[in-house]
């Protein structure tokens, strides 16, 4: 009897350990953190898309910078404790970030400085975190020479984001429609480019294009190059030092963003916040 008994329980122990859910094998707290992704708003125009002339905005003329107030706002609600950045260290955001505070770089367009600068100004923090880094192709290529290797030659022959195919152009047309001017606010703009359907059809622009070039050469840049830089950008928000209560905010380019929504929201560790949902 007392055997039935046991095999019993043992039985219903499994079975209700089977229903439990993914999640409540992780209970720890987690800390919470928002990403920002932004398009560049001093328009260095180093990316795959290029913006127009015709298509900028001034965040420094008098009503774009009304909307930057409005955006800063906004971003406000989720109460930073720490701050990460698309920066290198050699940026020096830290000491950029003290003579911010002095009444320096008022004029710099650049969002490092009206975003990210102006909300640890109004919110006292004190620390930048720079997060950028080189990708592993980088490495490869200082260690084995990216001049006198064929191998990277030939990987890299024509991944140069001009593909002509038709989703190449519907990405050409979607990113087009993305721009500031086609947005009554560049709070609107935002909440549209930080959803989640944005980013997922952004990802899906690397998965496209280049990305079949050859059999796999388009695949291995995407990872070497692309995927590992984001890899080592999320390993770099790892090492801030956090705690379950610290929120942190990540601002870079939207590119960026896309792939580390992937990141964050499958980490146990972290909290990810829908930009939409601040309020």
């Amino acid at each position: 009897m007392k055997t039935l008994l046991y095999t019993f329980l043992l039985c219903l122990s499994t079975l209700l350990s089977a229903q439990r859910k993914p999640s409540e094998y992780f209970p720890n707290p987690k800390t919470k953190v928002l990403v920002v992704g932004s398009f560049h708003f001093d328009y260095p125009n180093l990316d795959a898309h290029k913006t127009d002339k015709d298509d900028r905005v001034d965040v420094l003329s008098p009503k774009t910078a009304k909307e930057v107030t409005e955006l800063i706002n906004y971003i406000k609600k989720f109460r930073p404790t720490k701050i990460a950045i698309e920066a290198w260290p050699n940026w020096n955001a830290n000491q950029k970030l003290k003579e911010y505070k002095e009444g320096k770089y008022a004029d710099q367009r650049d969002e490092r400085y009206q975003i990210a600068m102006r909300i640890a100004k109004e919110l006292n923090l004190t620390e930048l975190y720079s997060i950028d880094a080189n990708s592993v192709l980088n490495d490869l290529q200082e260690k084995f020479g990216k001049k006198d290797s064929m191998y990277f030659k030939n990987l890299s022959a024509d991944y140069d984001f001009l593909s002509d195919d038709l989703i190449s152009k519907q990405y050409n047309a979607f990113f087009k429609s993305s721009e500031p001017k086609n947005f009554k606010s560049l709070l609107d703009l935002f909440k549209f480019m930080n959803s989640k359907e944005y980013h997922q059809y952004e990802y899906g622009a690397y998965l496209s294009g280049d990305f079949k070039l050859r059999e796999h050469d388009g695949a291995d840049m995407l990872a070497l190059y692309w995927y590992d830089r984001n890899l080592r950008m999320f390993r770099n928000i790892q090492n801030i030092p956090h705690t379950s209560e610290d929120r942190i905010l990540v601002i870079a380019g939207n590119g960026h963003a896309s792939v580390l929504r992937q990141l964050f929201t499958s980490s146990p560790e972290f909290a990810y916040t829908e930009f939409s949902s601040l309020k």
